[in-house]
């Protein structure tokens, strides 16, 4: 059987075959050091000139949203997908934000809604999809946290054995959830970086598959299918923008890659305007846009999921934001704090700091006057706040507990004369 598609070099072009299991581009990756963003991700690629033949250029995304998008990803069939429900979030719109009137359409992707609470799901069921059909059971993952619970809860899912490689400091509801979905924990004392590191040697000594991002080419065809759900949800419009938060750089370039994919396929004509929204304690990604030598700053910053000090899928992100013109903005701790604040009192969405970091740049969009009036907005939440809780102890105070007596109420309630 031909297969259905075929992984392009993101940096030397070159095109490979998939006949077994294959990370980076086997040129490219020779040259990769330790101390820099790897080189050779590669991308998949479909035959868009025989899927455009499949029915009228009109019908097209219909048909596509009926199959579940089969044709556009590295799977056979859709049941090899988890039994959980993947994808196919809310989008809330919202017309106003702390009573204001915002001006403009205000979308909020709500992927904290996926079953391990976390976009993380979408990469994680695809790759599990494949293992599957492909006779592995075993799958491993470097992760801050996100990652690692959303393999572990997929594959407990599909009955196969996770490994997961975490910082040791990562929150402890994620190392939580990693260990009750019946993983195998591998805490690291050391940075994400290193945990991933680690990862990939016990890839290459004991033949476990990787799902690690920025080094599984499938990652990034698991997040694109928010971009399909996106357009979807939008009745066929894309949005004139969208806030993606951003930390090595997968979850943009999945983004990027859904609606390439549409525009490959001639059901879009533009690619809408994507803004990278880093912590500025962890912007190696945006910092070293147009820069000839790369240089790592140690991340400092209480967004745990997107502090990253080298992001790995640096090239094919950035490639991605030059090519379409996207922008980027970073935010202060300080910003995330108060977004978490004003997201949740606004809308009902507690998310995590990663998360919040994107609503923070919207809001920072916003406060210059960056956000035309009348536009489509799209904020793409993450993760769950219920992931890690230290992070928004600094802005609330619980109040004393009362006795119960009414005597206690009428203190709480009654209004006193002046």
């Amino acid at each position: 059987m031909t297969e259905k598609f075929h992984y392009q070099c993101n940096d030397c072009g070159k095109e490979y075959t998939v006949e077994n299991v294959m990370y980076l581009c086997p040129a490219c990756q020779k040259t990769n050091t330790a101390d820099l963003p790897p080189k050779g991700v590669l991308k998949t690629v479909y035959d868009f000139v025989e899927i455009s033949k499949i029915t009228a250029p009109k019908n097209l995304f219909k048909h596509l949203q009926r199959e579940n998008f089969l044709s556009l990803l590295p799977i056979k069939n859709i049941k090899s997908l988890p039994k959980l429900r993947i994808g196919k979030t809310p989008l809330y719109k919202f017309n106003q934000i702390d009573s204001s009137e915002l001006g403009f359409e205000l979308y909020l992707k709500d992927d904290s809604q996926n079953p391990t609470f976390s976009f993380k799901d979408r990469a994680s069921a695809l790759v599990s999809a494949w293992a599957k059909e492909n006779g592995i059971n075993t799958i491993i993952a470097a992760s801050t946290g996100n990652a690692g619970s959303s393999l572990a809860g997929i594959c407990a899912s599909q009955m196969q054995r996770s490994v997961i490689f975490v910082p040791a400091a990562a929150p402890l509801a994620k190392l939580t959830q990693i260990v009750m979905y019946g993983a195998t924990i591998i805490p690291v004392n050391g940075t994400y970086d290193q945990a991933f590191d680690l990862s990939v040697k016990a890839s290459e000594m004991y033949g476990f598959y990787n799902r690690n991002t920025a080094y599984n080419p499938l990652t990034i065809e698991g997040k694109k299918t928010v971009s399909f759900e996106l357009f979807g949800d939008l009745k066929q419009h894309i949005p004139d923008r969208i806030f993606v938060p951003v930390g090595d750089g997968v979850i943009i370039s999945g983004v990027y890659k859904g609606f390439e994919d549409l525009l490959n396929l001639g059901i879009i004509e533009k690619m809408p305007v994507i803004v990278a929204v880093q912590a500025e304690g962890s912007c190696n990604l945006i910092n070293n846009i147009g820069k000839e030598v790369f240089r790592v700053t140690a991340s400092d910053t209480l967004a745990d999921s997107i502090s990253v000090d080298i992001p790995r899928n640096y090239f094919m992100a950035v490639n991605y934001l030059q090519q379409y013109q996207g922008e980027y903005i970073t935010v202060s701790d300080a910003e995330i704090l108060q977004a978490s604040v004003k997201l949740s009192r606004s809308t009902g969405i507690f998310a995590e700091p990663a998360a919040v970091a994107a609503f923070a740049g919207m809001l920072k969009y916003k406060s210059k006057a960056l956000i035309p009036d009348n536009s489509k907005n799209v904020v793409l939440l993450t993760g769950s706040g219920l992931k890690d809780l230290k992070f928004v102890q600094p802005v609330i105070k619980l109040p004393a507990p009362i006795q119960p007596d009414t005597s206690e109420l009428e203190k709480l309630f009654t209004t006193k004369k002046p």
